[in-house]
This record gives C-alpha cells, sequence and structure tokens, in this order.
C-alpha cells in the first residue's frame, strides 16, 4: 500500500524531468551561430555585392576607339607622296560612342533595381534560416521532453510491475498482471530508443544549419514552454505586405520592367559617336579632322518587339507579385490556423486533460489495490497518461515550429 501512496503522491505533482546534461543551448546562441556561419546567407550576400557592382559600368561610356593608319599616292607603300602629295599623310583619330541622353540612366536604374532585389534576397535568406534553426531547436527539445516523459512514466511503470508482483505472490493477482505491466515496460524501451534515434537526427540537422560537423555535440535546447498566442490574422498578413523580403523583390521587379519598358521605348533614339583625329602631311601644313557620327534606328519592327517583350515582363511580374501575395496568405492562414489550434489543444491537455488523467490513474491503483478492478484497467489508465503527456509536447513543438513559420513570413519577430 506505501508503493501505491508514494506513486499516488508522484502522479500529483510530477513534472516529467530528467538528469541535465552536462552542457545547455539557448535558443539565442543557436541563432546567433548559423546567421554568422550558415552558407546560405553567405551566398546571398555575395550575389548581392556581385549586383552591386553593376549599376557603375552601366553608367560608364563604351570605351573610346583609336584607329591609326595612312594615305599614300603613287605606290601603296607607307608615306608615299608624303609631304608632296595633299592626299598623302600619317596619323590617328580617336572615336568615342555616346549613347542618346538618358539611356545610361535606364540602364543605371534596372542595375540599381536588381541589386535591391538581391539584397531582399539576403532578409530571405537571413528569416529562411532562422525559421528552420527554431524548426530544429523545437524539434530537438521534443526529444528530451518526451524522453523526460518516457523516464518518468518508466519509474512509474517499474512500482507498478512491483505492486503486481507482490500481489501475485500472495495469491490476490493473476500472472498476467506482471506479464502485462513487463510488456509495457518493453514497450517503452522501444519507445525510448525511437527518440533517442530522433534526437541525434535533429541534432545533425540543427549543427548543419551552424555549418558545424554532422558529429559535433549539441546540448540541451531550453525546455518547451506554452506562451499566449494573441496575434491576429489580420494583423500578420498585414505585417507580411509591409515586411516580407518576397513580396519587397517582387515590388522591386515590378519597378525595374516598367523602366526596361521605358528603356526599350528610348532604343528609338539615336546614338552618337564623336571623333577627332591629327594628320601628319610631312612638309605641308598638318591636318585635322573632327566628325559626329549617328545611327539610324530604321528598324522598327525590332524595336517594336522589344517594347513588346518588355511589356510582357512587365505584365508577368505583376502577375508574379500578386501570385506571391495570394500564396503568401494562404499559407500565413494554414500556419496561423495550426499555431492557434495547438496553443489551444496543449492549453487543454496541461490544464485539464492530464489532471484529470492522472486523477483517474491514482483512483484506478487504489481500486485495484482493493480488488475492484482488474490489473488491465490500471494499464488503461497508465497509457491515457503516457499518450497525452506525449500528446502535449507534440502540441507545443507544433505551435513553435508554425510560429517559426510565421515569423519567415511576416518578416518580423513574434513572441514564443
Amino acid at each position: 500500500m506505501r508503493a501505491f501512496a508514494g506513486l499516488s503522491i508522484a502522479l500529483l505533482l510530477s513534472t516529467p524531468a530528467a538528469a541535465q546534461p552536462a552542457t545547455h543551448i539557448s535558443l539565442e546562441d543557436v541563432v546567433h551561430e548559423a546567421l554568422a556561419r550558415n552558407p546560405e546567407i553567405t551566398a546571398a550576400q555575395q550575389r548581392y555585392e556581385a549586383a552591386r557592382q553593376r549599376p557603375n559600368q552601366e553608367h560608364s561610356l563604351p570605351d573610346p576607339m583609336v584607329s591609326a593608319g595612312y594615305n599614300s599616292s603613287g605606290n601603296p607603300l607607307p608615306v608615299a607622296g608624303l609631304g608632296v602629295e595633299p592626299t598623302a599623310n600619317i596619323g590617328f583619330m580617336v572615336t568615342q560612342t555616346i549613347p542618346y541622353s538618358g539611356k545610361r540612366d535606364l540602364r543605371v536604374a534596372m542595375a540599381s533595381r536588381d541589386a535591391s532585389a538581391e539584397l531582399q534576397q539576403i532578409d530571405a535568406a537571413r528569416l529562411s534560416v532562422v525559421a528552420r534553426v527554431k524548426q530544429a531547436y523545437y524539434a530537438l527539445a521534443y526529444t528530451y521532453a518526451v524522453g523526460d516523459v518516457l523516464t518518468h512514466n518508466r519509474e512509474l511503470l517499474d512500482t507498478l510491475l512491483k505492486v503486481s508482483e507482490g500481489r501475485y505472490a500472495v495469491g490476490r493477482a493473476a500472472q498476467q498482471d506482471v506479464i502485462k505491466a513487463q510488456t509495457q515496460l518493453s514497450v517503452l524501451e522501444l519507445q525510448a530508443e525511437r527518440i533517442a534515434q530522433q534526437r541525434a537526427t535533429r541534432a545533425g540537422a540543427l549543427n548543419a544549419l551552424m555549418d558545424r560537423p554532422a558529429s559535433a555535440p549539441v546540448g540541451r535546447p531550453d525546455d518547451l514552454s506554452l506562451v499566449p498566442f494573441e496575434y491576429s490574422l489580420d494583423a500578420l498578413v498585414g505585417s507580411a505586405s509591409l515586411h516580407a523580403p518576397m513580396l519587397q523583390k517582387d515590388r522591386i521587379m515590378i519597378d525595374r520592367s516598367q523602366i526596361a519598358v521605358s528603356a526599350a521605348q528610348k532604343e528609338y533614339k539615336p546614338d552618337f559617336s564623336l571623333s577627332g583625329g591629327y594628320f601628319y602631311m610631312g612638309a605641308m601644313p598638318s591636318m585635322y579632322e573632327f566628325r559626329v557620327d549617328f545611327s539610324l534606328p530604321l528598324r522598327s519592327e525590332r524595336r517594336a518587339a522589344a517594347v513588346a517583350e518588355q511589356l510582357s515582363s512587365l505584365a508577368a511580374a505583376r502577375s508574379t507579385y500578386q501570385g506571391t501575395r495570394l500564396s503568401l496568405q494562404s499559407r500565413l492562414q494554414e500556419d496561423y490556423q495550426m499555431a492557434a489550434t495547438s496553443a489551444k489543444l496543449a492549453g487543454l491537455y496541461r490544464d485539464t486533460v492530464l489532471p484529470q488523467a492522472r486523477l483517474a490513474l491514482e483512483s484506478s491503483m487504489t481500486a485495484y489495490q482493493t480488488g475492484a478492478i482488474d490489473f488491465l484497467s490500471v494499464l488503461t489508465s497508465f497509457g491515457s497518461v503516457l499518450e497525452y503527456e506525449m500528446t502535449y509536447f507534440e502540441e507545443l513543438v507544433t505551435f513553435h515550429a508554425a510560429v517559426s513559420r510565421l515569423e519567415e513570413m511576416t518578416g518580423a519577430p513574434l513572441a514564443h
């Protein structure tokens, strides 16, 4: 009877906990290390640095062209007739092509928009890495929480086994009671092994996000806990429309496409070339030449097709933005409902279901002690407590993972 009394007190006061490992790792430390080391972020930063060099290139004039040569009179040999014939000379010319006014500015604007889009990709990479780090962190915390649950319930089951063995020894219980308890212990061992495998897998995923070796040790995360979820879907959608990097990028690409249309229309204007040269005439006075050349944009079909191409690209950019916005809205709603539902369910398990299940188990143990019910009923109550405790932590990790995805989509931190 004393064993059951101690077991009843343990049930009423139980908060599953296991011995803490030697090391502990906080979410802030994991996020900080991932942001500093993750190669996806580094690659996005390098792409931005590359794109940032394009505006200067587009602003520059084409390289000048230098030509050198001679004119001869009487025969094709160099300097033939030089100083005697007015058509004989030797000299050079420098030619500089100058695009029509505004063309370079439009190309610079397009390149600047490309760089701005790549800057948004850095933010997107950061948010993606942080969200995945948090999900891996909470998934790892789940394995520790469930491991604690299994350890705690194994201790309870050990006590139940001892009681059933004692009752069997004095002829007050059937042998099958002992066998059922031993079977349940074996099931718990199998579950513990599966959780250990999951812990190693999830620790490896966390290491990968931090650019660590797969076998690098990872400490125990903070315990999973339930926090209030007091956000509205409309507020999250509004935050996403303002801050989501993908939407920001699509807006920039719409702007770029509008500029590209103007650039294509500008191709109807001619470009110019300025040339200047010096020619040595020998004994005769030197000759100088200056010239202005300009292109004739007569291929209107080609230019019309280029404008039509850019108009289609502009329409595609606008449609892409709408598609991204609607997809984001759908994903926001899905994860919002998931977070809100899991928060509500976790609260119900913590505050109502688990206390009731533990009281039911305590009552069944007392009834078993007096012979009012069989051992199978006690095991059923025990299994319910174990299932509800594990489900509680499943809802917690689902809640935290959904909130992490909401943060990625809205571009703003949420309390969790």
